[in-house]
């Protein structure tokens, strides 16, 4: 994690990491003021918190109450060496705890990231640099011996070169990549998360059987991300970038808008507008990018090749964010190696949707067939000897899909996960489905998977889909357990070179009917995309006219300059707010596309909250009150939000009521609440105070650091594209 220091006054300093910054002072005994505390009680105070986390997390996994528990930690300094400590943690326990969780919460305690990594003894490498912002070295500890040549199957270069490869291209883009944490709680899977150190939002999942094929797969998801644009999905990228020569890419097309708002010609062939404008329904406004919201300029499109004839089509920006997310994105060493991801992927998602959503039972992969591949037996046996049954299907549907299954049942909670992997070899595809059950996650993190179900609605319905695509979370079937299969095993191979397996991949998606769009990047390393319409979409095609992301362009300008609105301005934005039919508990930051720090009233905002703070500027009590009922219901807000609105629907009953006088009231009022709550809750309820805790903002995103720092991101990409084509 990049934690960048700002040196204040005397001897103040502000640590900024995220969205979080802490100030740190000296004892006045030091020639400090004593605001604040030292950086050494800092560090003391982070292996208490560290141990006290671990507890929480070992005794909200087992509904262990900690309301009795009580936790210190004493630093125990050597007279001799102040620099030799002992650090003395002790666990006050209830007397109703037992033995066994007893030793479960020391031995949790022992787990603490804190303690291990002081432990271990983290080396310091201190030296000076012309720019922070512009050293850009990547910030990876398994740097590979340039002598070391590690083969896997799917990859034409040795892990150690394409690692290389891809953290050159990184620091030659300015960017800092760091690793925010590495798992490996059985044998042979890895995963890790890495990120963007100076804009955290972008960030990747890696997993594979080692450290370098992890890493490997982490580096190159990220590549593959920044080539897509993947980052900045549903992201304003500001005026400057909306109006520039180009927004997504130098290659791009803007068709301008009709005057009946049907689709220009250019976009799409007949093909995909039968698909994707099946009634007719679809206007070329649905298809305006969220990412510059220039209305003006028309539909950005970007070309994609025709794959069974070699023929550009144009696909508007905003049908490929809206529909595929993620799904059939990949990077490699050359673009056959990558499209054979990009189609394993797109394979893996759609077999596994059609799995799910249709109940189909799946053999199990035989003993002896699962015995040729030790190093995912092994794996396999950490799980159950952690106590997780697992279950190891064929998911090929007879031999017709290169796609394996892993399943993963927990006894503790009734919790059941599957897994799928796909790759031309069966071996791969079924260690991408293991690695790909434990990415990320700890033991305790697969207490939270969902139980199965024999409700089929529950389990075909689209959201579920979306669930088992973001993270695998999804409701399956009990169905699925049966054992009356609806196959026979079929120990399947598609494998040969990455030439013949990506015509091998593309001739299955032929004999089903389906067309493939390609687009191949080069300005990153090498990077591609692949579009199936009607096979590799996660949204529903309907949400293009009834869901579509550029419905922040309806309110983004009004929200982000709200306190400049008139009062006719105001009533126009809640009118439309409560006509679009909007879930009242969508977030603000999601709704306009803009990032704020979650730690303020921005990054926690909602329709519902927006709605009360217009209401209660425009003087519409009865209309707030109303709302702010809702809030206090069934907004999860933080603490001192809620007693706020605790406060303001107290004052509102009473200022509503004919009979009652607030004066009556405020003293108490201000014992219950303070004086500074009461102060501002009784001004927004008389219009003296608008949008308290909403500090003023505008399409320019002065103040807005986090987003800003995404769009710094973006900046370096859309240069490096800019400055490729100049050359």
């Amino acid at each position: 994690m990049e934690i960048k220091v700002d040196f204040l006054d005397n001897l103040r300093l502000e640590a900024k990491f995220d969205d979080f910054s802490v100030i740190a002072d000296q004892p006045i005994r030091y020639k400090g003021d004593g605001s604040a505390p030292s950086p050494f009680d800092y560090f003391l105070a982070s292996s208490a918190l560290c141990a006290a986390y671990f507890v929480k997390v070992y005794c909200n996994a087992r509904e262990i109450p900690t309301e009795g528990i009580r936790l210190s930690q004493n630093n125990i300094v050597d007279p001799e060496n102040r620099y030799n400590q002992i650090f003395q943690i002790q666990v006050e326990l209830p007397e109703n705890i037992s033995d066994k969780d007893r030793e479960g919460i020391l031995r949790s305690i022992d787990r603490c990231t804190v303690k291990k990594v002081v432990q271990t003894g983290p080396e310091f490498k201190i030296e000076t640099v012309e720019s922070l912002d512009e050293d850009a070295q990547a910030m990876l500890m398994t740097t590979p011996d340039g002598a070391s040549t590690t083969f896997i199957e799917g990859k034409d270069l040795p892990l150690e070169q394409t690692i290389a490869n891809m953290t050159s291209i990184l620091a030659d883009l300015g960017m800092k990549i760091e690793i925010s944490s590495w798992r490996n709680i059985v044998p042979n899977v890895w995963s890790l998360h890495i990120r963007d150190a100076a804009s955290p939002m972008c960030f990747t999942n890696g997993k594979g059987a080692t450290k370098e094929s992890a890493l490997c797969s982490a580096l190159g998801e990220f590549i593959e991300r920044l080539n897509c644009n993947f980052f900045y999905n549903d992201q304003f990228l500001g005026q400057d970038i909306a109006n520039s020569e180009f927004v997504h890419y130098p290659n791009e097309k803007w068709f301008k808008l009709t005057d009946d708002d049907s689709l220009p010609e250019g976009i799409l062939d007949q093909y995909c507008r039968e698909i994707y404008d099946p009634e007719g329904e679809l206007r070329g406004s649905h298809l305006i990018d969220t990412n510059s919201g220039n209305t003006e300029r028309g539909i950005c499109s970007i070309p994609y090749t025709r794959h069974s004839d070699g023929e550009t089509v144009y696909f508007p920006s905003n049908l490929i964010e809206n529909l595929f997310l993620s799904n059939g994105m990949s990077a490699g060493n050359n673009f056959n190696e990558a499209k054979v991801q990009c189609l394993s992927e797109i394979f893996e998602r759609a077999v596994k949707r059609q799995i799910i959503e249709q109940e189909i039972v799946l053999p199990d992969v035989p003993a002896d067939v699962l015995n040729k591949f030790p190093n995912i037996v092994a794996g396999i046996k950490g799980l159950e000897e952690q106590g997780f049954p697992v279950v190891v299907k064929d998911a090929s549907l007879g031999g017709q899909f290169p796609v394996m299954c892993v399943t993963l049942m927990n006894p503790k909670t009734g919790g059941v996960f599957a897994s799928f992997g796909a790759h031309p070899s069966f071996e791969v595809a079924l260690e991408r489905s293991l690695t790909e059950l434990l990415q990320g996650r700890s033991f305790e993190g697969l207490n939270d998977v969902p139980k199965p179900t024999f409700n089929s609605m529950a389990v075909s319905e689209p959201e579920n889909f979306v669930e088992h695509f973001i993270d695998s979370t999804g409701v399956i079937s009990w169905r699925f357990f049966s054992a009356k299969h609806a196959y026979e095993f079929c120990e399947w191979d598609f494998s040969g070179s990455n030439e013949q397996e990506c015509e091998t991949l593309f001739g299955i998606l032929k004999d089903l009917g389906k067309e493939c769009y390609v687009a191949e990047f080069s300005d990153l390393g090498t990077a591609c995309r692949i579009l199936v319409p009607d096979y590799s979409e996660v949204y529903p095609v309907e949400d293009l006219i009834w869901d579509n992301t550029n419905k922040a362009l309806q309110y983004r300008s009004d929200i982000l300059n709200l306190h400049a609105l008139n009062d006719d301005q105001l009533v126009s934005l809640v009118e439309r707010l409560e006509e679009s039919q909007l879930d009242n508990y969508i977030d603000i930051i999601t709704l306009i596309g803009v990032e704020f720090d979650e730690n303020t009233v921005w990054g926690q905002l909602t329709i519902l909250e927006l709605k009360i703070l217009i209401y209660l500027a425009l003087g519409e009590l009865e209309d707030a009150i109303d709302l702010v009922e809702s809030f206090l219901q069934y907004n999860d807000n933080t603490v001192q939000r809620g007693l706020f609105y605790q406060a303001v629907h107290a004052v509102l009953e009473v200022v509503l009521d004919e009979e009652l006088e607030l004066e009556d009231f405020i003293a108490n009022f201000e014992r219950m609440f303070t004086k500074e709550v009461m102060d501002n809750v009784v001004g927004s309820v008389n219009g003296e105070v608008r949008f308290f805790g909403l500090t003023p903002t505008n399409m320019n995103l002065g103040g807005l650091d986090k987003h800003q720092r995404l769009i710094d991101s973006y900046k370096k990409l859309h240069q490096a594209r800019a400055a490729k084509v100049k050359a």
